[in-house]
């Protein structure tokens, strides 16, 4: 285990410094520096190697948690990556994105701040790209099958990685310009910088994984005909049909979708030109929205240099500390100061928007809202509490109601429900040798969730192709992380 007492020695919880907000607002590198190594050497050194590691069952992808945090301790890097890599085909990914619903399920989090699990994590990986140790792991043979992968977000990469060291010829296609989904055009790059993508993509196409980026299935290939001509096929297109508010003025200009402001500036990110793009240089901004694409829409707009960054959410402020309905080990709703909300503006909870109000020439200059008060459970706004904000420019960051599943329907005659793909316990769907994996078939989720489904999606097809499988097959399309 890491250092038996580790965890009485070093009580404190310590995380990479973050970059002055004044600094990092100048430009769109990650937020937090590279983390000092004996920093975190000390903090895995507090992992406690439970007798029953309930980090185990936070973590959907079941990732050997004590283990690496050990080898970490003891400064055995390669080691580290090796056991990480057993289990996560992306760390570099999940260490920067994911909510880590494995701390909130440590066992010393009982009663001290949780081990630093996430970020033990990303500098394993870290080391390991920078010491050249994430090698290709191409197939000792290949079955003669293939597989077409739609869809290049982390459940889809994850299931063809799998596939190919299977030694199954896997083809992704991606209807975007670039391989990536929403880690490529969805995340900002504060967040995760792209060059984490392109690195692991070069180790995917050395394994033999081929990349088909600009190819829209459904619309340049019809389903049936993809189907045809490779012996599976994975569906893992996300779950990207936003949440619309249909209240007066939605069609005001001005008023969009988050995903279309986020994705126009990592295209500008990455070099492109984008035509009148959605921008909040020297705009009233309001998000409307409390979740992280919510935070990515207000980090963007900081260092957009809007003139203020309002952000409504139309329930209660959660808490600060656990609540006693959700004890140890579930994930506790708390109230959370990401990075981006660090960087300045309002939030505003118990804040319902009523109407969208335009100027003269027509377009959206401000919100009207109400207090929220909850009436035989509903939430409406609370008569005579309307006022008005100020807004140039207003994002709807409100979630996602399913996947954009039209062309399956029609083309294959998928049964849906729920915004969703239908599926059988192995990832199949009503089309023999049709699998779904990720949030297409689960809904909006989390980055571990999607990777765990794409490796389970991958050991039901190569269980499907070859009739027995030795890849690992971490999670049922059933299964739920605690208190999620």
């Amino acid at each position: 285990m890491a250092d038996p007492k580790g965890f009485l020695k070093t009580r404190e919880r310590e995380l990479p410094p973050r970059r002055p907000v004044s600094l990092r607002l100048m430009d769109w590198k990650e937020v937090y520096e590279q983390g000092d190594a004996a920093t975190v050497r000390k903090q895995a050194g507090r992992c406690m190697d439970c007798g029953i590691p309930f980090c185990h069952q936070g973590c959907p992808l079941g990732n050997l948690i004590p283990e690496w945090n050990d080898l970490m301790w003891r400064g055995e890097g390669r080691a580290a990556i090796e056991r990480l890599h057993a289990t996560n085909n992306f760390p570099e990914f999940t260490g920067r994105l994911c909510p880590a619903p494995c701390e909130s399920s440590c066992v010393l989090g009982i009663n001290q701040p949780a081990v630093t699990i996430k970020n033990v994590e990303v500098s394993i990986i870290d080391q390991a790209f920078a010491n050249d140790w994430v090698e290709p792991h191409p197939p000792e043979r290949l079955t003669g099958k293939t597989v077409a992968v739609v869809g290049s977000g982390p459940a889809g990469l994850a299931a063809a990685q799998q596939l190919t060291r299977a030694g199954h010829t896997v083809a992704v296609f991606e209807r975007d310009d670039r391989i990536g989904g929403l880690l490529r055009y969805g995340i900002p790059d504060f967040k995760m910088e792209k060059k984490h993508i392109e690195t692991r993509l070069k180790q995917m196409q050395a394994e033999g994984t081929r990349f088909r980026a600009g190819v829209n299935i459904g619309v340049d290939i019809p389903w049936d005909e993809l189907r045809a001509r490779y012996d599976a096929v994975v569906v893992a297109t996300g779950a990207l049909k936003p949440r619309d508010l249909p209240i007066p003025g939605r069609d005001l200009p001005g008023v969009h979708f988050a995903m279309e402001y986020l994705v126009q500036q990592n295209r500008v990110g990455a070099g492109d030109t984008v035509t009148d793009q959605i921008t909040a240089e020297d705009k009233h901004v309001v998000v409307l929205g409390g979740g992280d694409t919510g935070a990515d829409c207000i980090g963007t707009a900081h260092r957009q240099k809007a003139l203020s960054v309002t952000n409504l959410a139309i329930g209660m402020q959660p808490p600060t500390e656990r609540p006693e309905h959700q004890p140890w080990p579930m994930t506790p709703t708390l109230f959370e100061v990401s990075t981006a909300h660090e960087e300045g503006g309002e939030r505003v909870y118990l804040a319902s928007t009523v109407e969208f109000l335009a100027n003269e020439q027509g377009e959206v200059r401000a919100i009207r809202v109400a207090e929220t008060e909850y009436l035989d459970g509903r939430r409406v706004p609370k008569a005579g509490t309307e006022r008005e904000i100020p807004a140039d420019l207003v994002l709807l960051a409100l979630g996602f109601t399913g996947t954009e599943g039209d062309t399956l329907e029609d083309q294959l005659r998928l049964p849906m429900a729920g915004g969703t793909v239908e599926r059988d316990g192995d990832y199949q769907t009503s089309e023999a040798g049709v699998f779904v994996a990720g949030d297409a078939g689960r809904g909006q989720s989390l980055i571990v969730w999607a990777i765990a489904e794409g490796r389970a999606a991958a050991a039901a097809v190569d269980r499907y192709l070859e009739g027995t499988t030795e890849l690992p097959s971490p999670v049922r399309p059933t299964d739920r992380a605690i208190g999620l």
